[in-house]
């Protein structure tokens, strides 16, 4: 087994040392080195070949915008994931991040750091091994899935929370070592998708509903930059992400996206060839409306570990829609949306699925097809084609 390589920069040593504690306790991670700003972080890169950066935004010399700026220029592709403090409070600096090539972003926690670094950890091991996984992979490494890695975060979370309660007694000891890098986990294991028989067939595509989240913020920039500007359906997207980035991010979709992109507001009329955002901390549900159907938003309960969740925005588009509708899931971990993007199917909708090869972690989409929620799987590359096609056939 090979190691992902992590480079760590930020300016405060405190910081960098908190981080590469967190990536080195992981097995089958590693920090290859450190940068206290962008400029060392440059020059380090050739020697130390990281297969993921975690970058700082704000720091002294070189910045994180100005490395990225930089890392374009140079034509790197080594994944870039932002970690910050000011990133709750600099949501459209964060997002220029992800306009200049960032793959993602985790926000480092308020308060005191070193108690609350913590916090995060799982959201680091998480990020670290979607994307520096797949990019190790492609360099011909030998890299577990990230649901690994994630299954492994888990447990020491769990390990940790019993050692504070005093109960760590009443787990087995050896539960952490026997529990993470067994063999199987390097390859996903397959199933024959279950075969759904629709209630109806497919009919006229009046709405296009989106579940994503790992590896989201670059795939939708994919494909809304490539949507037909007479693209003639509204567009409801849940995008897992923290609440006070979402309004930034449809505002930066809304830059390369020939439709207009914008977060969803409760009471919001559903119109043709407008893209809504679910906001951060939102669920999205459709509600029947004489003149015009409207979104409402819901801070219900945590559906499959999320909110805003996928899973509640499918259930209200196959209760509304019936089969007038196109579900997509695509890039994420887990397996939110693909319960209701099956019930969508069964109702009749039109539905696709990411491909494994183009996913940064084919979890929701695998989930999904293994439930018959997916009539055609879809590479990123093609999807906005695919979505375009079908809304073009059957939207009229």
């Amino acid at each position: 087994m090979d190691n992902i390589e992590v480079l760590v920069c930020d300016d405060s040593a405190l910081m960098r040392n908190l981080i590469s504690r967190i990536v080195d306790e992981t097995e089958g991670m590693n920090v290859c080195g450190t940068a206290m700003n962008g400029k060392f972080a440059l020059q380090k890169i050739p020697f130390l070949k990281p297969d993921l950066i975690l970058l700082d935004i704000e720091m002294p010399e070189m910045t994180g915008v100005q490395f990225l700026e930089e890392r374009k220029k140079r034509g790197m592709d080594i994944p870039v994931v932002i970690l910050s403090s000011i990133a709750t409070k600099g949501a459209a600096v964060t997002m220029q991040c992800l306009e200049l090539g960032a793959s993602d972003f985790i926000t480092k926690p308020s308060g005191s750091i070193s108690s609350n670094i913590a916090s995060v950890s799982s959201a680091i091991i998480e990020k670290i091994a979607s994307y520096g996984g797949k990019y190790a992979r492609k360099n011909g490494k030998n890299i577990p899935l990230t649901e690994t890695f994630v299954k492994q975060a888990k447990l020491r979370e769990a390990e940790a929370a019993a050692k504070k309660e005093g109960i760590i007694d009443k787990i087995a000891p050896a539960a952490l070592s026997q529990e993470t890098f067994s063999p199987v986990l390097f390859t996903s294991k397959r199933k024959e998708p279950e075969v759904i028989v629709p209630l109806r067939e497919p009919g006229r595509i009046e709405v296009v509903a989106i579940g994503i989240s790992t590896g989201g913020p670059n795939a939708l920039r994919e494909v809304f930059a490539h949507l037909d500007p007479k693209f003639s359906r509204p567009i409801l997207v849940v995008q897992h992400m923290p609440a006070g980035f979402t309004k930034e991010f449809a505002a930066s979709l809304d830059k390369i996206c020939p439709l207009s992109v914008k977060e969803a507001e409760d009471r919001d009329e559903i119109h043709p060839g407008q893209i809504y955002i679910a906001p951060g901390n939102f669920h999205i549900v459709v509600e029947k409306s004489t003149l015009c159907n409207v979104i409402r938003l819901s801070s219900a309960d945590l559906r499959n570990g999320h909110r805003p969740s996928a899973d509640w925005l499918f259930e209200s588009v196959a209760k509304i829609y019936q089969n007038r509708a196109l579900g997509v899931i695509m890039t994420g971990m887990g397996r939110d949306g693909a319960v209701q993007l099956a019930e969508m199917r069964k109702q009749g909708a039109w539905t696709l699925g990411q491909d494994e090869e183009s996913s940064v972690v084919y979890g929701m989409p695998r989930v999904a097809y293994e439930l018959g929620a997916v009539q055609k799987q879809v590479s990123l590359e093609n999807m906005a084609n695919e979505m375009n096609t079908l809304v073009r056939e059957h939207g009229k």
